[in-house]
C-alpha cells in the first residue's frame, strides 16, 4: 500500500494499492495523458476520468471491477485534485521503473 499527498500542505492524502497501479498499467491510462508541455492541470484530471469512464462503458464482457475500484478509491475520491494526480503519476513512474528492474 502506498500513500500520496493530494495537496501541497500535506494535510490530505489517498491510499494507493498495488491493484490500482496494476490497473493503470493494464489499461495504459497514463500513457499520453500529460500534454507535450508537461503541465498537469484540471483538464488532465478530467481527461483521465473520461478515459476510465469510456473503458467502463465499453461493450466488452471483461470484468471491470478493477476500474470501478480505481474510480471509487482514487480518481473520484474527495481529496483527489491536480496535486494528487501529479503525485499519482510520479508514484506510478517509480513503481513501473522498479518493477522493470526486477
Amino acid at each position: 500500500m502506498y500513500k500520496i499527498q493530494t495537496n501541497a500542505s500535506g494535510t490530505r492524502s489517498i491510499q494507493i494499492s498495488e491493484l490500482h497501479l496494476e490497473t493503470l498499467e493494464k489499461y495504459s491510462l497514463l500513457k499520453g495523458l500529460v500534454p507535450s508541455n508537461g503541465i498537469v492541470d484540471e483538464t488532465t484530471l478530467e481527461k483521465l476520468k473520461q478515459n476510465v469512464k469510456s473503458f467502463i462503458l465499453s461493450n466488452s464482457s471483461e470484468d471491470k471491477t478493477d476500474l470501478c475500484d480505481l474510480c471509487f478509491n482514487v480518481l473520484y475520491h474527495d481529496n483527489m485534485k491536480v496535486y494528487g494526480l501529479k503525485e499519482l503519476i510520479m508514484l506510478y513512474v517509480g513503481w513501473s521503473d522498479s518493477k522493470n528492474e526486477e
